[in-house]
C-alpha cells in the first residue's frame, strides 16, 4: 500500500487520547490539553533580585563615592526574600561600608534597582503554554517555580513489546532506541518483559497505543500479523516503503497497534515516518516537526513507487546522502538527519533542495 494511503487510514482510525491530570513534573514532553493561565501575581511582592541591603531609593538621591548616603538600620536581604516595607532597592555589598552601626551607601539608587517588582514573572491571565503545545523541559521548571502543581495534558502510552521468547540483541537495540524516541516525542514508553504472548501484549490494559517489534515477515516464526488479525483487524500489511516493506498497521482493543520490522534500519524508518504520526495524532498536537531545508550534495536514484528514507550527513554547506534501501548500522551512527524522497520520484540530482529531519 503507498504510504500516502497508509496515512489516510491512520487519520481516520487514530484519535486524541482522553485528557489526564498530570503532575508538572511528570509531564514533559505531554500535549497540553487546555492553555495554561496564571491564575496569581508572580510575585506577589518585591523580592530582592540580588544579595545586598534594602534601602529606599530617595535616601540615596545624591549619593556617590566621596558623598555616601548614611543610613541607619539597613536589613540585609538574599535572593529571593520579600522587602516587607523595608525598602525599595536593593543596594549591593559593594556600594556599602559600615560606619558605626550606620550603613554608608556609595551609589544613587533608583525605585527597582536589584528588586524583582510584583508580576515581573506572570501576571495574572498569562497564557504560558497554549492548546495543543508541547512542554519542554524549561517550561516545567518555569511552572514549577510558578507554584504550578498540575495540568491537563495528553502524553499517550505505548507499550513498547518484542515478538519471540529468546533474548535478541538487534531487538533488544530496537525497543531501547523506540523508547527514547518516544519519550523524547511525548509519550511515555510502557516496556513489556521478554516472553509474554504476543496476543496479551496486543489486546493488554493499561496503554493507548501498541508498537510491536519483529514478526512481520514470510518466516516460520513471523506471527505477529496473525495475532494482530485474531484479536482486531489488519488495516495493512505491506508498506511501499524503503526500508521497512513488511510493517503493519492495525487496531486491537480499539487502539491503535504499529507492527514493526526486526532490523534496526527498517525499524527506525518505520518509527520515523509511520509511528511518529500516529504518536502526533494520540497526542492531538498542532506543533509541526523540527526540520531544516539544505542543498543536496549528490545523486540519489530511487526507485518509482516506493517512498525511501535516505540518511544524510552534512556536508559545507549542504548534505550528502549515505545510504538508502538498507542502512548499515555505523550508518546510522554517521548520519546528521534524513529525507524523504517522494514514491513517484525517481531521485534526486545534486543541487537539490531537499528538506532535512533530525533522528532521535
Amino acid at each position: 500500500m503507498p504510504l500516502e494511503d497508509v496515512m489516510r487510514r491512520i487519520a481516520e482510525r487514530v484519535q486524541p487520547v482522553s485528557l489526564r491530570p498530570t503532575q508538572i513534573a511528570a509531564a514533559l514532553g505531554a500535549t497540553v490539553a487546555r492553555d495554561i493561565v496564571v491564575t496569581e501575581l508572580h510575585p506577589a511582592v518585591p523580592l530582592a533580585l540580588i544579595d545586598g541591603w534594602a534601602v529606599h531609593a530617595e535616601l540615596t538621591a545624591d549619593a556617590g563615592p566621596y558623598a555616601p548616603a548614611v543610613l541607619p538600620g539597613l536589613r540585609e536581604v538574599a535572593v529571593g526574600e520579600a522587602l516587607c516595607g523595608d525598602g525599595d532597592a536593593v543596594a549591593p555589598f559593594e556600594a556599602v561600608t559600615w560606619r558605626g552601626g550606620n550603613g554608608a551607601v556609595h551609589a544613587a539608587m533608583t525605585p527597582g534597582d536589584g528588586v524583582l517588582m510584583p508580576g515581573a514573572d506572570a501576571g495574572v491571565g498569562e497564557v504560558l503554554r497554549q492548546t495543543g503545545h508541547r512542554l519542554r523541559a524549561v517550561d516545567v521548571a518555569a511552572m514549577q517555580a510558578l507554584g504550578i502543581t498540575w495540568v491537563l495534558a495528553r502524553k499517550p502510552r505505548v507499550r513498547v513489546a518484542r515478538a519471540g521468547q529468546d533474548s535478541n540483541d538487534i531487538a533488544d537495540a530496537i525497543a531501547d532506541w523506540l523508547a527514547s524516541a518516544i519519550a523524547a516525542d511525548g509519550g511515555e514508553p510502557v516496556s513489556a518483559k521478554l516472553g509474554g504472548q504476543v496476543e496479551e501484549l496486543l489486546t493488554g490494559d493499561g496503554v493507548d497505543a501498541v508498537a510491536m517489534i519483529g514478526g512481520t515477515g514470510a518466516g516460520a516464526h513471523d506471527n505477529t500479523v496473525q495475532a494482530l488479525k485474531q484479536t482486531g483487524a489488519v488495516e495493512v500489511h505491506g508498506i511501499a516503503l524503503s526500508p521497512g516493506e513488511t510493517a503493519a498497521f492495525g487496531i486491537a482493543n480499539s487502539r491503535p497497534v504499529l507492527l514493526i520490522p526486526g532490523r534496526l534500519d527498517a525499524a527506525v524508518a518505520v518509527w520515523l515516518l509511520i509511528g511518529q504520526t500516529i504518536l502526533a495524532r494520540l497526542r492531538g498536537g498542532t506543533e509541526h516537526v523540527c526540520w531544516r531545508k539544505s542543498t543536496l550534495i549528490g545523486k540519489i536514484s530511487s526507485a518509482v513507487g516506493l517512498t525511501e528514507l535516505v540518511l544524510v550527513r552534512q556536508a559545507g554547506d549542504g548534505v550528502e546522502p549515505l545510504a538508502s534501501k538498507y542502512l548499515p548500522l555505523a550508518t546510522l551512527v554517521q548520519a546528521d538527519g534524513w529525507i524523504v524522497i517522494p514514491a513517484a520520484s525517481e531521485g534526486l540530482p545534486p543541487g537539490a533542495r531537499v528538506t532535512v529531519y533530525p533522528l532521535p
